[in-house]
Formats: structure tokens, sequence, C-alpha cells
């Protein structure tokens, strides 16, 4: 068990062996994912998509969270992490990992729509937001983390945060709630527009 969280999925533990072997710097935090799996498993038979799927630490527990019914569909530019995400995870059938970029899979897709959308990657957090928030169903999830300052971040990114947040604070089919846990998270519910 890690400290804290109930019984990980079974293939965390390759995928975050996997993750460290490969160097890879941007893992999504355990807690946020133990978060992301009991929010998955308030959609039964819903629609998921995930933006930035990297090695795949997040994906497995959005899975281990959704029921049999459900679908995923996860995207990531990288095919050398997707490749861990790849040996992990792709033998369950509910999953389609996609080698896409961002920008290109948003702006083909515009006709989808989600119950659950994880965007852990620029395009659909600071770029293309208003595209990736018309593909969330009424009532479905939008989650991000990162929002706290990150030692990765680059100069300058403290400020596109905040206007992210003040972005989407502003909006008025979405209920949000801020969380300074973990990497920062925030979880947003749409509704339908009040200013109809």
């Amino acid at each position: 068990m890690i400290s804290g969280i109930t019984k990980a999925p079974e293939p965390y533990f390759g995928i975050d062996a996997a993750t460290k072997e490969n160097g890879f710097t941007m893992p999504s935090d355990v807690r946020t994912c133990s978060l992301l799996r009991t929010l998955a498993s308030s959609k039964p038979s819903g629609k998921f998509l995930e933006l930035g799927t990297g090695t795949g630490l997040a994906t497995s527990w959005i899975l281990d969270g959704m029921d049999q019914t459900s679908s995923f569909i996860s995207v990531d530019n990288d095919k050398r992490v997707l490749a861990v995400a790849e040996t992990f995870l792709g033998g369950d059938k509910r999953l389609n990992l996609v080698h896409a970029d961002g920008e290109a899979w948003i702006k083909s897709n515009t006709d989808r729509r989600f119950d659950f959308i994880f965007a852990d990657t620029w395009h659909g957090k600071y770029l293309l937001l208003d595209e990736v928030l018309e593909l969330l169903n009424i009532g479905g999830l939008y989650i991000v983390d990162d929002m706290l300052p990150q030692p990765n971040w680059p100069g300058g990114h403290h400020l596109k945060a905040v206007e992210f947040v003040k972005y989407i604070e502003s909006r008025k089919d979405l209920l949000l709630t801020k969380q300074q846990w973990a990497t920062g998270i925030i979880i947003a519910v749409k509704r339908e527009r009040t200013d109809k």
C-alpha cells in the first residue's frame, strides 16, 4: 500500500518502475491518481478522455475506477512514453491509446462528447480550452492538476496558470472546486449556462 492511499491498481507498480527507468519527469502524483479513480467510479457507462497519457500512471487509476461498460480514449504525442502505457494497459478492451498531436486530435473530434476529461497536457488546459470544454457533457467532470507551482515549470508559467484559473472561474457553465492538495487540483462540473 502507498502511504495514505487505498490499494493501488496492479499495473501501476510496473508502470511506475518503467517510468523511472525511462527518466520520464512529469508523472502524475499518486494522490491525484487516487482521486481520479474515485471520480471515475461516479460515471457508470461513462465516456472518458485523457489528454496527455504520459506513461499511463493516471490512466491505470482511471481504468481501475471505471465500470466494464465505460470507454476511455487517452491521447499523447510521444510514442516512447505511450509504449509504456501500451505494454501495461494495452490489453484492456475499454481503453483506446491514441498517438496523436493534441491539437490535431481535438480539432478532428469536435463531434464527440465525454463524461470525464482529465487534461494533463497543454492542449485542453492552456491551449484549445474552449474546444475541450465543448466536448464535455452536462454533468461531466473536467479535471486538471499541477496548479500549484511545480519545480519543472518554465519561466513565466505561473502567470499562465493564474490566467487559466481566472478564465475558468468566469465561465457560467462550470461549477468548480480548487484544491490546495497534491500538486493543486481543480475539479469542474459542466452545467447548463445560466446566462441565456
